[in-house]
């Protein structure tokens, strides 16, 4: 499904009881009580399960789901009647991750890559524990799309003939054959195929916000474009109807927010079918087609809604537990639903609702017990005007030990992206820093996603200027929290966020204390060049976004801090994945050596067996405490 976002974002994701969220003249006064937190280690605060994923088994007795309960991800399975979950995979190396079931039967498909290096294959496991690499090649790339409606084969992608471009392939389960269905030569994506498998919807990225969808016809051979548009508007496939007569999918034409359309295959009329005062994120049905859900990005929040298709009445359910549900899987029968709930104080916990019975069932509680829930902090949205009359919306953590009589630092948190959206989640790193007494606001910058297009398309050819200066202007807001103390206000990101942590002590070396940057970009000329082959058919959008690095050189180069490290004056603490794909090792070794001849501190930690974002357990522990120690030393002194 397409996103307005570009992917340098750190992995680091009606029903729902939405958290209240503040005014925009909140001044960031936490409800909750004020009474001094026991102080967890990061072991403890790691020591919650990261949970994703659920498929049923073909009998709905269990679901397989994706873990790092060992300490790094593998495939698990657990009862609907709850107990303890089972390992499916015992990977101690590379992270594995749960797809689904068989359709017929309980063997199971996974992916996996070599140590972080996105290069994933599809494995199968037969009942007999024997595990097979279905796309075998370290080369080439492999991503499920989905089961055929016949149950008898299954979709998938690969960029095994263009480094640059993903072909759809369809292999038969019983002989593991593949035949392709789809050459691609056009640099399209696939949204989303019929279950008849006549009609394939494609997309093209012409710009981070301006995208094409095409239908292409598996009998004629022929695609055509079905959104033809002027301006930009954001188009993305999200499902085909259940009887092959319809093809929905989202757009912001003539909206600030994505709303939901309908394109009529056989008339060609499209017609809206809902809207929202947010974006719409994407909308599925059901196997039979007996339900229909909507998922809206509700102001940093994921607020679920299920319709009964036939009538499009609203599916009234129980009070579920308090935070946002996502993760929603309807049964093949359509008489189960698995749902994940979290909030900004609670990580992702797993549940099963029966329709029939309307009872819901907690089957995995994610939080270590040894961790008081009163002791951990809620996120609060917050808003604040930047430099120009802009409302940036944001989301504020304030230790309970904050006091005006006790001032506590601050440290800004920047997302990923250029495009990403931070979100009221579940964060160990967030949590823990809040215990330790450090209080956090993570600042959605113009250019973020889930606030309008207007919005997101607000920093274009302006990165690193712009947005830094919603960064900066942060502190305005912060001077008026009375337990704030604006004399010690650090910068921290991951990814795009990390290079917000560059500019910053780069451009604007004066205005920060101190940063730590998590798989930052420190030279735009190069990650730009370098960027995965099959990122091919995004290139151009990115470019369009970023500049490209054959006629924008002189802005690149003026928009990379490591161009200009002579500026840097305030300490820095540097976090590299050796294999990451994205941000390569050698722009952190470069930034790190540059910031050394200015005899500033700087550390560096550099993990060898990741990649673009942290996918085993005992490697974040040692950045985050890395990340305490560093700002304990540089900041809270």
């Amino acid at each position: 499904m397409h996103k307005k976002v570009i992917y340098l974002i750190i992995g680091l994701v009606s029903a729902g009881i939405l958290w209240q969220c503040t005014s925009p003249e909140s001044k960031g006064e936490n409800t909750d009580s004020a009474s001094p937190p026991k102080q967890y280690t990061i072991s403890q605060f790691m020591n919650t399960v990261r949970l994703s994923g659920s498929s049923f088994s073909p009998d709905e007795s269990k679901l397989l789901f994706t873990s790092n309960q060992s300490g790094i991800f593998n495939a698990y399975e657990i009862a609907l009647t709850g107990g303890t979950p089972k390992a499916q995979t015992e990977s101690k190396t590379n992270s594995i991750f749960a797809i689904s079931y068989f359709p017929t039967d309980e063997r199971i498909l996974f992916s996996s890559d070599k140590g972080g290096n996105e290069i994933t294959n599809i494995y199968k496991k037969d009942l007999d524990g024997k595990i097979t690499n279905l796309t075998p090649d370290t080369t080439a790339k492999s991503e499920f799309v989905g089961w055929s409606a016949d149950k008898k084969s299954f979709f998938y992608v690969t960029n095994k003939r263009n480094p640059q471009f993903f072909d759809l392939y369809e292999m038969d389960i019983t002989k593991l054959q593949s035949k392709l269905i789809f050459k691609n030569e056009q640099g399209l994506d696939v949204g989303a195929i019929s279950d008849d498998k006549r009609y394939l919807a494609l997309y093209k990225s012409i710009t981070t916000s301006n995208t094409d969808i095409y239908l292409y016809d598996a009998q004629t051979k022929k695609t055509s474009l079905i959104t033809k548009h002027t301006g930009d508007v954001a188009n993305s496939p999200q499902t085909f109807s259940p009887d092959n007569k319809k093809l929905y999918y989202t757009t912001d034409e003539g909206s600030e927010f994505a709303y939901l359309k309908s394109y009529d295959l056989i008339s060609g009329k499209a017609q809206k079918e809902a809207e929202e005062p947010w974006d719409i994120s994407y909308m599925y049905f059901s196997k039979k087609g007996k339900y229909k859900v909507i998922g809206i990005n509700n102001d940093a929040k994921t607020q679920i809604k299920i319709y009964t298709a036939a009538d499009n009445q609203l599916v009234k359910l129980p009070s579920l537990p308090a935070g946002e549900i996502t993760g929603v899987t309807i049964s093949d029968s359509e008489k189960q639903m698995a749902f994940y709930v979290s909030s900004s104080k609670s990580p992702n916990s797993l549940y099963v609702y029966n329709f029939e019975t309307t009872e819901y069932k907690e089957l995995i509680n994610a939080m270590n017990k040894e961790i008081a829930a009163s002791d951990l902090i809620e996120g609060e949205v917050v808003r604040f005007k930047s430099y120009d009359g802009l409302e940036i919306p944001n989301i504020l953590y304030k230790p309970k030990t904050a006091t005006p009589d006790q001032k506590t630092p601050v440290m800004l948190m920047i997302h990923g992206g250029p495009g990403g959206q931070t979100r009221l989640n579940y964060s160990p790193m967030i949590q823990y820093l809040v215990n330790h007494g450090y209080a956090i606001l993570t600042v959605n910058n113009r250019g973020s996603s889930g606030y309008g297009k207007t919005f997101f398309t607000a920093d274009d050819q302006k990165h690193g200027d712009a947005d830094l200066k919603d960064c900066i202007a942060s502190k305005k807001y912060l001077a008026s929290l009375p337990w704030a103390d604006t004399t010690r206000i650090g910068i921290m990101g991951g990814s795009y966020g990390g290079y917000m942590t560059l500019a910053a002590l780069t451009f604007a070396p004066d205005e920060f204390k101190v940063g730590v940057d998590i798989f930052g970009v420190a030279n735009w000329l190069r990650t730009l060049k370098s960027i995965p082959p099959w990122w091919g058919s995004f290139k151009d959008a990115l470019y369009k976004e970023m500049g490209n690095p054959a006629t924008d050189s002189v802005a690149l180069y003026n928009k990379s801090p490591l161009f200009h490290t002579q500026r840097i004056k305030k300490p820095l603490l540097v976090i590299q994945g050796k294999n990451d794909p994205r941000v390569l090792k050698v722009e952190s070794d470069e930034i790190v050596a540059a910031v050394k001849k200015n005899n500033v501190p700087v550390e560096y930690i550099v993990f060898d067996d990741e990649g673009h974002g942290f996918v085993k357990k005992d490697n974040e522990i040692k950045a985050y405490e890395g990340v305490l120690t560093f700002l304990d030393k540089h900041l809270k002194k």
